[in-house]
Order: structure tokens, then sequence, then C-alpha cells
């Protein structure tokens, strides 16, 4: 049944909600080929697809892992990709370099959901993908429900390739859609031709009439054979199959139990026969590219502990050899990844997905060619937003110097993390996707680069403005202590402004009262009151005026202005009705529409000022909701916007304004911040 293949090569990414399976399948795939001679277990940490040391220790994939294996003559890479949320950004840089996408699920209708972003993202890159409903042995809905629930959340036609055999709720066997031939499962050995189940004929002739249908959209010999009632070859709906999937215009449905290798086999005989070869998928992705050089693209950086930087990367076009000069960058060894493990090749071709060391000043999405400045920038996954931080802090003050260097090494590895140095609070803030995720960033930096640390959530960077106007305060600095003395004498008018403009230093000295040369320290020290005012945070949003003063001609300085312009405001800001000010951020939050309710009284809980909602564009079934929100009440929002939307509701922020905090919460902020608090208000 195997069709001639023109390539030696499959690269095919495994991905899926967090859960499903999706190591275990990888597992099993490794282990019906021979590359393993044993399986591991994902809760004994002995898997392939998790050998990062934050994976066992979490029983979770946190990165993208490699393996290598060969079935009927063909050699498989096998990505396998996290399925927590907080990871998609490993999965999506992945994805652009693969021929195929597995996408792993289980046959619980509620969980489906959450598959819409990931086919979002494979449509959108037109990436083709099959489906392995796994985990059929605990299966709580009947397969043309989980058939309907998956159409719901894919614009792409869904096609079973094959028909599940069910004996109560275990998986005994399987009806290939092509040939109507029935099979039975056996542990550990392929599955054998069986006669036809008569009980399931009508729900089978069911599915594949959709099926057929579904196909023959994009063929006309084909529709015109089911319009005649002519049963067509199984040739032909193979050639359409490997066709349409090739195009990423239907999805192949297929059932099984990774776990005992049920569905496996099928699955990778679909892989050889009707998953595209490299070849196919390098004319899409180069397409008016001209050239024969070769060319590749990073899909994911480490850093290891013996071997330094290692880059994975997708060979699109040529051939790489030990010690090529990519960018301009002689490139270490050419390994091929099974986990963690490496083995060392001399040359590779175009189609190939594998790992080079030394390819410093590159990063996760570069284009890499012969060419030193190539102009050639192939299209990479957009970068995930942070969406959840901590302020951190190296546990001993000496590792200080150490931090920059680690966190841009952490931050190649993962391109969805950032960090910031607070202007305001002056806190050293790692940002990312999620608690999880920035758990695993941090045993990171323990691990690799033994820099402990301590966190806690970000201060709110709180503001202060004034409510009134002091015409005319004065401020007064006389010192003497021998030999010269000090002597400075201000007043000032202080007055509000509208909110956002700023400050405004001006002066309306006439007659030299108080000499030019002097101003510029009323001005300092105005501006350094402003830093820290009675409530405990920087001042803004007010005009000051030095209005008049008066010096002497010997104990004058600008030191001596300056102190006087301080006491000045340390008098004049109390008398202006000093008032609490919070960051107001702009929230967009993407979720399907049947939670549109439950978020809009989340942020409503929140203090959240809600701006109105919309259907989300292109994204059928699911809406927009824009509202103001406290940036006091963002902490742990998206931990509670995930849990409301079973994972895959999301938001973009952006600060706005500042606004006036309530009289009874700007209370708890300034007791806790003159406690000793974080100032969070909480």
């Amino acid at each position: 049944m195997n069709e001639k293949v023109k390539s030696g090569s499959r690269n095919v990414a495994i991905v899926g909600p967090y859960l499903s399976g999706k190591t275990t399948l990888l597992e099993s795939l490794l282990f019906v080929t021979g590359a393993i001679s044993r399986k591991g277990n994902v809760k004994d940490s002995n898997t392939v697809g998790d050998s990062a040391a934050e994976s066992r220790d979490r029983h979770m994939s946190v990165e993208v892992s490699t393996a290598n294996t060969e079935y009927n003559g063909i050699r498989f890479t096998f990505i396998d990709c996290p399925g927590s949320v907080e990871f998609a950004q490993e999965t999506y840089n992945a994805l652009i370099g693969v021929d195929a996408a597995i996408v792993v699920c289980e046959p619980i209708r509620d969980r489906v959901l959450t598959l819409a972003p990931l086919f979002k993202f494979l449509d959108d890159w037109e990436i083709p993908h099959l489906v392995f409903v796994n985990k059929m042995d605990r299966a709580n809905i009947h397969v043309l429900e989980t058939l309907h629930a998956l159409k719901a959340v894919s614009s792409r036609p869904l096609v079973a390739h094959q028909y599940p055999i069910m004996n109560g709720e275990q998986l005994t066997g399987f009806i290939d859609m092509v040939s109507e031939q029935a099979y039975q499962y056996h542990p550990g050995a392929p599955a054998d031709p069986i006669p036809f189940p008569e009980s399931l004929k009508e729900e089978e002739h069911t599915a594949r009439a959709e099926m057929l249908e579904a196909l023959a959209n994009f063929d006309d010999h084909l529709l015109e054979e089911l319009l005649e009632d002519i049963e067509p070859p199984q040739e032909e709906i193979l050639k359409d199959l490997k066709m349409e999937l090739g195009a990423d215009l239907v999805v192949p449905v297929f059932f099984g139990v990774a776990e005992q290798d049920y569905g496996v086999r099928p699955l990778l005989e679909a892989l050889l026969r009707e998953a595209p070869e490299p070849e196919t998928t390098a004319e899409r992705r180069l397409k008016n590219i001209k050239g024969d050089t070769a060319l590749a693209q990073v899909l994911k950086t480490y850093y290891t502990p013996q071997g330094g930087k290692l880059s994975l990367v997708r060979v699109w076009r040529g051939k790489l050899t030990d010690g090529i000069v990519l960018n301009g960058i002689r490139t270490g060894g050419i390994y091929r990844l099974m986990g963690q493990q490496q083995q060392s090749v001399n040359q590779v071709s175009a189609g190939e997905i594998v790992a080079l060391s030394r390819l410093e000043g590159i990063k996760t999405g570069d284009t890499i060619s012969i060419e030193q400045q190539s102009a050639i920038k192939l299209p990479k996954a957009v970068e995930l937003e942070p969406v959840y931080a901590l302020a951190i802090t190296p546990e001993k003050r000496n590792d200080e110097v150490k931090l920059s260097s680690a966190i841009t090494k952490l931050l190649e590895e993962d391109c969805s993390l950032a960090w910031e140095q607070h202007g305001d609070t002056h806190e050293v803030i790692l940002w990312g996707q999620g608690e999880i995720h920035l758990q695993v960033a941090l045993d990171r930096l323990r691990r690799k680069y033994n820099l402990p640390m301590t966190t806690h959530l970000p201060q709110v960077p709180y503001k202060e403005t004034i409510r009134k106007t002091v015409a005319s305060v004065h401020g007064r600095y006389k010192h003497q202590s021998g030999g010269h003395g000090q002597f400075g004498d201000v007043f000032l008018e202080i007055k509000p402004l509208p909110r956002g403009t700023g400050f405004n230093f001006n002066e309306t000295i006439v007659g030299g009262v108080v000499p030019k040369q002097y101003i510029p320290g009323v001005e300092m020290g105005v501006r350094e009151f402003l830093t820290h005012g009675p409530l405990g945070f920087p001042i803004v949003d007010l005009a000051v005026t030095l209005t008049n003063g008066s010096y002497h001609n010997v104990d004058s300085s600008e030191q001596a202005f300056k102190q006087a312009a301080r006491l000045a405001m340390q008098t004049g800001i109390p008398q202006a009705e000093p008032t609490l000010l919070e960051p107001i951020l702009r929230v967009d939050v993407t979720t399907p529409s049947e939670f549109t309710s439950k978020v809009l009284q989340l942020l409503s809980g929140r203090r959240g000022q809600i701006l109105g909602y919309e259907g989300r564009n292109d994204w059928q079934g699911w809406d927009n909701v824009s509202a103001y929100l406290p940036q006091a009440e963002m902490q742990n929002f998206i931990v509670e916007l995930r849990s409301l939307t079973l994972g895959v509701g999301s938001f973009h922020w952006e600060y706005d304004h500042l606004q006036e905090v309530p009289e009874k919460l700007a209370e708890r902020v300034i007791h806790s911040n003159g406690n000793g608090g974080n100032g969070n208000g909480k």
C-alpha cells in the first residue's frame, strides 16, 4: 500500500494540550520503530521527550525535544512540543520548520476547545496537520461527537481516516476508511485484519461519506464519481488525501491509545504515505526566494552544561558541512539529537533538522546562510507578549554582577521571557507567560548559572499629585559653621496641572532678587523633592514657579538655594492636598464567546471599567473584550483568566493613564508603603 516517496526524511511536530499524551505518543513512535528498546514513562521521568531537568521535576514538557528514528527506510525527526499554554512560544517556533504536525487530543468535549489557538496557528501558517485522538480507553463521548467537537474549532474540514472499534470502554481495533478493512489491535504487535463489524456499518458509512465529500470539494473527478455512485479506487482516495493534507486543505483524524501502542503504526503509515516531503515544504516556504546556496533557520536555542550553545535548525536549501561559515560565523559541530543525546555528523542535506554548535549572536527565528549579510529573512513566529511578572533579587549580593549575562542567555533560550530594570521602583522584573513559566526560568538560573533568586510580586509604581494651588510658600536655608555660611531664600508658587502633563518649572524673578546662577539650584531642589512626596511616591502633574527670594553676597550658593527650594516644597506640598494616583492599563482580552460573561465579571470584580466587546476578527466564536484596569489588579490576572476559559483566554495590555486611587484603598497603600510594604495595596 506504500507509495514511492521522493525524500528519505520527514519532519513532524507532536503538539496538543497539556496532559493529552504527546510525550507518551513520541515514546511509542520510537518504540515501534525500534529507536528505543524499552518505553519510558512520564511519571518515572525517563522518557526521551522529557529529558530536561525542569521537565523531569514537573512531569511535563517545558521545552521542545527532538528525536530521530527510521521507518520503512525513511528518517523521521519528531519534535515533541510542550502542551502548557505557558510554553506555547516553544511550540510556535518549532512548527515553522516542520513538514507536518500531529495534533494530539483527548476524547473529552470540553478539552477539545483548547485546540482552537493551535489550529488557528497551523492554518495561518498553512502547516499540514493530522489529529490523533489519544486515550480512547477513557473516552467520555461517542466517536461522532468527538468529530463534531473537533470540527467546531477547526477552520479546515476534518475527515475521519479511520473509525475506532470499541468493546465497551476499550479500544480493540479500527476500520481503515480508505480500504474499509477492519483490524484488531494486539499489545506489542501490528494489528491483524478481521471481518467488518456489522454493528458499525451505518456509523462507518456516514463517516466515510463525509470524508469523501470533503475530499471531493477539491477534486472534480472524485465529485463526478460520487454523484454517479461510482466507488472511487483506493489509489485515488490516497492521492487526494496526500494532495489535500499537503496543501492544508483537510485534517485527517486517527484514534488510538499511545500508552498501549494502539493506532501508532497506522499513524506512521499515513505520515509515510500522505505527509508532504521536505522538498514540498521547502517549495512552499521558499516561494519567490531565488538561489541554491545553503539556507537554514533556527527553531530553538539551547545552552548545555557541557557543549555550550546549540542551535536547532531546519535546513531549507543546500548542504551544511562541519565547520561551515554561516552569517559570517564558523560553526562548531553538527548533531542529530535524541533528547539530550547528541550524534555527531559531518554533513546534512536540505530537509533535515539538526543542531549546530557555537552560533554565537544568532537567535531563535533567525535565517542563516553562507552569505555574511544575507538579504533573505524567512518569516518567524510572532513573539508572545509577557503577561505575568516577578521581581527578582540574587540570594547572594555578590551575584548581581552575573545576573545580566545569565538572563541574556536565558532569553536566548526562551524568547517569550523578558526583563527590565524598572525606572520607578528600581526592581529587576522578570516577565513571562505564567507562574510555572517563570519558576522554570528561575530553576534554570539556579541550575545552569548557580544564581538562586528570591522573588516577590512587583511593586505598583504609584504616583502622587496635588489638587489645589498654593500661591506662595516660603523656604529659607541659613547655616553658619565658621568661615562662609550658607544662605538661600525663595518663594514658590505650586499649582496642579492636567493629568499626564508631568512637571513644569518656571521663574518670574524681577530685579535680580535671586541671581540667575542660583536658579538652576532652585529647580534641582524642587525636582529632588518630587522623587519622594509626603505619601511616599513620586509627585507628577504640577507646575512650580519661583516668584521671589533674596540672597547674600558672600554666603549664597547654588547648593543653598537647592536646600531652600526643598524646604519650601516640604512646607507647600502638604498644603496643596496631595492625593495618590495609580497606573491604569488598557487591556484587550480574547476569549471564546461562551466565556465572555465570566470575563466581564472578572474585569468588573477587579475594579475594571468595561469599554465594550465585539467578535474577534478571523476567529469564529471568539470575542475581544476591552477595559481599563488598574495595574494593581493585574497581578495573577492571567491565572484567573485561564482558569475561567479552559486555559485559552489571553490578553494584550499597555499603559494608558494615571487615575486617583479610591480613598479607602489609598489609605491601605500609604499605610503599607509607610510600614515597609511593597505598595501593592493588597
